[in-house]
């Protein structure tokens, strides 16, 4: 059976205690996927290459009987011989501690924030939706409501951001029944954590704007 368009569907084993649970967690659905952070792991894994290959080199020449690599030299005179307060040092200080806390906040955080976690029905798969997807699903629900000429919605990991505008029709009618298609959408979207909605209807501006 195919699967609707924007949902990613992913298929591991649970865990030993879940299994031995029978199901899993509660809130195992609440988890956000985590991202394969290819980019910055293959950039990482080329800069050591690098770095590894021309200290190995530097080695070999130097077993070899041959002059070690001048940079490596002038690298080392400069270490040894710059004070710890020297500007350069610092500021090469800084950008590794950077470097290295950005690479930290990669590790310790999932990413792929526009998916969002489904309910898990089966404790061995895991879906997603993507935001995008959720939303156009929220907006076709809200073309249907009488009265509507257009719509906008922003989805956000925990929040809906709905702005509609009604060509006839009360507004408090209008927002009355949006609201409960917009519950209704919601709920269907079976989202492990349904998005608070927040709603807003207004008059076409001039010129239909």
């Amino acid at each position: 059976m195919s699967e609707p368009h924007g949902t990613v569907v992913e298929q591991s084993p649970p865990p030993a205690k879940d299994r031995a649970a029978g199901t899993g967690r509660a809130d195992d659905g609440h988890r956000r996927f985590w991202s394969a952070r290819r980019v910055p792991a293959g950039l990482l894994a080329l800069v050591i290459l690098v770095i590894a290959g021309a200290f190995l080199y530097d080695i070999a020449a130097v077993r070899a009987d041959r002059d070690g690599m001048s940079w490596r030299r002038e690298l080392a005179r400069q270490l040894a011989e710059r004070p710890l307060d020297d500007v350069w040092v610092l500021t090469g200080a800084g950008v590794a501690a950077a470097l290295g806390l950005w690479l930290f906040v990669l590790a310790v955080t999932p990413g792929l924030r526009s998916l969002l976690p489904m309910r898990r029905t089966h404790p061995d798969v895991r879906a997603g939706l993507h935001r995008d997807a959720a939303a156009t699903v929220l907006r076709d629900r809200i073309m249907e409501v009488a009265g509507v000429q257009s719509a906008r919605v922003r989805m956000k990991r925990r929040r809906a951001d709905v702005r509609a505008v009604s060509h006839f029709r009360e507004l408090d009618d209008v927002r009355t029944d949006l609201t409960a298609v917009l519950d209704d959408a919601a709920e269907g979207l079976g989202l492990a954590r349904p998005p608070t909605l927040s709603l807003r209807v207004r008059r076409p501006g001039r010129k239909g704007r």
